[in-house]
């Protein structure tokens, strides 16, 4: 380019002298001398302009409007500062004896500089835009690819494919909602229909696969058309939203990814009071299980709001050091991440925690949460789920706690299994410790399965897939709730703030979801068929299962209402026997295996074991 450039610019000015003393009998040679003497400090000017403006480290197949412009500017630069050279030293100071080129050449010059740089530049482009059109025409590409949404990011897309030459694929039809695109082009494209027409149209383009490329949309819509799209077992993808790219010259097309089922799963934005979660900042945060799958996401939640320090506390070290790291990482060791090995069960390891930190808030999630195994191992469940739960709130009690929040699940409610049953005395206990603390908030916060953590049935028919099936589901109709991690997290921390001791704060989790529907989306956002190349089995309910799960008691519904954030319920505290709650406690000890059943039926009346 440099080359080409220094033929351009020197090539102008002689063309442009040339031209003007065409007419003044002035002969080539004395023309060319006047063009010798000025192509060292021309060619200088211009391509230090152009280096300047770092014209020559573009990759010219993304040129755009700002490298055309610097183009021009830097042509205009250049022959401003040439005809101040020539006026100075060539006029006033006589060098040379050939003078000023009158004003006229000066504007032939810049106007071929700027036609022959900018020609030149854009003939490049053009040329790899029409190869790759030629390309995607001649069906080279090995698929065909229907774009939804006809907006910037669907534009976007087919100019990076185009840049690509198609090699991924070849673009032939879009979708969009909008009725003033329908019958338009766009790069040549045409827009065929709205998404209600996707399965007739892959049908009629052949297409093998689909982009969803509209970022602003609702959850809701969002989810009908990747239903739509799913329907037709073309291979399903996404576009990034622009607050995913980032980096010059670097490819959105880089950036597409499969559809996850969480994408079929999303809801409405939450939408959360910053003001409400104040109360951890500057704080000291204690959060057991923080090492866990909902832990962790707990402590990057808080850490948003900038506390002082976080402490990460876990029986298992591996977790909860790679946590340090990540949060270490991003937030530069603002919060303060500390981590301290130990079990909730061990009351002298609890005290020498808070003896050291002294927190202010308590996030419990440290708990036994995977049903059947704590079918097999009920009385560990008892321990670990009961018993840590009372050590913690006993020593937030103790320490003056200001904020102690639970995080409960909805298999709490009219329990039929172990771990049900042991977070369903968890929550009394944490009512108890409310009635009796005079400074300690106490509250426990309920939800339904949450997608992506240990134990979660997504990893399990993922694995189950790779595998060439078949995906195991319990039941047919069985049904659960489901939130994605962050959401969760973001709702237990914002149900801290709104705490007025006593609460049971019940998280909307929206419509339940049928778990053979879940399967079958997975399977199809594998690219395989249903039933046909990957098979679903039903096994049966697993001991402790429910076909359905609840998310309040029927008692506790006449007082349920919803809090400042219409995302999160509050029921009030129910009447309970303290004095038999700490009988019981203190008795767990003693208790025998073989009793564990009778002990959570004594403290749990609604519980039926299968």
């Amino acid at each position: 380019m440099i080359l080409i450039d220094f033929l351009f610019v020197n090539g102008s000015y002689l063309i442009s002298i040339y031209l003007h003393y065409l007419d003044y009998s002035v002969m080539p040679r004395d023309i060319l001398d006047k063009m010798l003497v000025r192509m060292p400090y021309v060619t200088l000017v211009y391509i230090g302009i152009f280096m300047v403006a770092k014209l020559y480290k573009n990759l010219w197949r993304y040129m755009g409007f700002l490298e055309l412009t610097k183009t021009v500017i830097g042509a205009g630069l250049g022959t401003i500062i040439c005809f101040l050279i020539d006026y100075i030293f060539m006029k006033l100071g006589g060098l040379f004896g050939i003078g000023c080129l009158p004003l006229i050449a000066y504007i032939d010059s810049f106007l071929l500089i700027t036609f022959l740089c900018v020609g030149i530049r854009t003939c490049y482009k053009s040329f790899r835009a029409m190869r790759s059109n030629l390309q995607r025409r001649s069906g080279t590409a090995n698929k065909n690819i229907m774009i939804i949404g006809a907006g910037n990011m669907g534009n976007t897309i087919l100019y990076e494919m185009s840049l690509s030459g198609y090699k991924f694929g070849s673009p032939v039809c879009i979708v969009d909602d909008d009725p003033a695109k329908q019958k338009l082009r766009i790069r040549n494209i045409p827009v065929a229909g709205k998404p209600e027409d996707i399965p007739k149209l892959v049908s009629q383009y052949d297409v093998n696969e689909i982009i969803f490329c509209i970022t602003l949309i609702s959850p809701e819509r969002k989810r009908e058309i990747l239903d739509i799209a799913m329907s037709t077992g073309c291979s399903l993808k996404l576009a990034p939203n622009v607050e995913d790219f980032g980096g010059y010259n670097k490819s959105f097309t880089d950036k597409i990814r499969k559809v996850d089922v969480l994408d079929l799963l999303s809801r409405p934005e939450i939408k959360l009071n910053p003001d409400v979660c104040k109360y951890v900042t500057g704080e000291t945060v204690l959060v057991t299980g923080g090492g866990g799958s909902i832990g962790s996401e707990l402590c990057r939640q808080i850490a948003r709001y900038n506390p002082a320090k976080i402490v990460i506390f876990d029986i298992y070290e591996n977790n909860a050091f790679t946590l340090k790291n990540s949060l270490d990482r991003q937030y530069c060791g603002a919060p303060q991440i500390e981590i301290r090995i130990g079990s909730v069960r061990d009351m002298n390891r609890l005290r020498e925690i808070f003896d050291e930190f002294n927190p202010s808030s308590v996030f419990h999630a440290a708990a036994h949460k995977h049903v059947p195994l704590m079918e097999d191992s009920p009385y560990e469940a008892v321990k670990n789920n009961i018993l840590g739960t009372y050590n913690t709130a006993f020593c937030a009690n103790e320490y003056g706690v200001k904020n102690f929040v639970l995080l409960s699940t909805d298999k709490a409610v009219n329990p039929t299994n172990v771990m049900g049953a042991t977070k369903r005395v968890c929550e009394i206990v944490v009512q108890h410790f409310s009635k009796i603390s005079k400074g300690t908030k106490f509250a426990a916060v309920r939800f339904g399965n949450v997608l992506g953590s240990n134990g979660s049935v997504i990893p399990i028919f993922k694995e189950q897939i790779e595998n060439g099936g078949p995906v195991t589901v319990t039941h047919p109709d069985i049904t659960r709730y489901f939130m994605t991690i962050p959401e969760a997290s973001q709702l237990v921390v914002q149900a801290g703030g709104l705490a007025k001791g006593g609460e049971i704060f019940v998280l909307d989790m929206g419509e339940p979801v049928k778990i053979v529907t879940l399967a079958e989306n997975l399977i199809k956002l594998s690219g395989f068929e249903p039933y046909k190349d990957v098979d679903i089995q039903f096994t049966g309910l697993r001991p402790g299962e429910k076909l359905y799960e609840e998310l309040s008691l029927e008692e506790e519904l006449d007082q349920r209402r919803k809090t400042g954030n219409d995302k999160i319920f509050v029921t009030k505290p129910l009447e309970i026997d303290d004095e038999m709650i700490e009988n019981e406690i203190k008795a767990i000890g003693d208790l025998k295996p073989e009793e564990v059943r009778i002990f959570l039926k004594r403290l749990v009346p609604n519980y039926k074991p299968q």
